[in-house]
């Protein structure tokens, strides 16, 4: 019977030639053999390693000039720039600047004018209404600035440079006004407490009445303008005849008698020449903006 199984698988033949080679010894990767053009080795990492303490000392060096520096400023900046007297005249609240605007615009009702004073020191203005103070006059020179930009835009006048030639030839009146009264009060040679501050702050203060003259003349015309402001003329020369003549005649009221000297008269004249030099500025900043 003949058998059923498949044939054996023939087997392939390898044909007759040379042997294939044989691996040798493994040979290095791409990744470690040296680069031939390179000339040193790569530091980076010890480089990096190195960065992290120089820029940690880098910024603590530059934290402690940035301290020296702060340190150095606050030692000097009262001899350029006397900031703690700048703090004493803005420390104000609104019960009184409320009564200041009252003070300024109705003068006749008040009595006492004299400074309140704590151990030869001027309380300070929140607490004496009769303490000059920067406040009024800044916030008055600013809105002063404000409106007189409305009243050039409702009359089709406005521009960036009128504007800004309003607010420096204000700002150049003051500085005038200020060195004019300096030098009377050298020439006079007149011994008082008043400081070049308290003069900025005693002139400032006639932006007040500028500010209710022109809001009136928007409102009611130049009838409005001319009745507000000629009130509140007066109102500032009565102001600062009261404020000033207890600062520049401090020795007559020391005494308690008015001295009819020649000092005592020209002191006399000296104020109220600074007080009736207010009103004329306060026309002059002001009647160009009416129609």
């Amino acid at each position: 019977r003949p058998s059923l199984s498949p044939p054996p698988a023939a087997t392939k033949r390898r044909p007759p030639g040379p042997s294939p080679p044989q691996p040798g010894p493994s040979a290095p990767s791409p990744a470690l053999r040296p680069d031939p053009t390179r000339l040193f080795e790569d530091t980076s990492a010890g480089a990096a390693f190195l960065a992290q303490p120089v820029s940690s000392f880098a910024a603590a060096y530059g934290s402690s000039l940035a301290s020296q520096g702060k340190e150095i400023v606050g030692r000097n900046i009262d001899r350029f720039v006397p900031v703690t007297k700048l703090k004493y005249y803005f420390a104000v609240d609104t019960v009184y600047v409320g009564r200041k605007l009252g003070l300024l615009l109705f003068p006749f009702l008040h009595q006492d004018w004299q400074v309140q004073y704590q151990q030869d020191t001027p309380v300070a203005p929140r607490f004496d209404v009769n303490a000059p103070d920067l406040y009024i006059p800044v916030m008055a020179f600013i809105t002063y600035i404000l409106v007189a930009g409305l009243a050039l835009g409702t009359q089709n006048r406005f521009s960036p440079d009128l504007l800004g030639l309003q607010a420096s030839s204000a700002l150049a009146w003051l500085i005038v006004e200020v060195l004019a009264i300096l030098l009377s009060l050298y020439l006079v040679t007149v011994n008082t407490d008043l400081s070049t501050i308290d003069l900025v702050a005693f002139s400032g203060y006639k932006y007040v009445g500028m500010i209710v003259g022109l809001l009136a003349g928007l409102l009611f015309g130049k009838t409005g303008y001319y009745l507000l402001l000629s009130w509140c003329c007066v109102t500032i020369f009565v102001f600062m005849i009261r404020t000033l003549r207890l600062k520049i005649l401090s020795e007559a009221a020391a005494e308690g008698v008015l001295v009819r000297g020649a000092k005592n008269q020209l002191r006399m004249y000296l104020t109220m020449a600074v007080a009736g030099l207010q009103p004329l500025i306060m026309y002059w900043l002001t009647f160009h903006l009416i129609y």
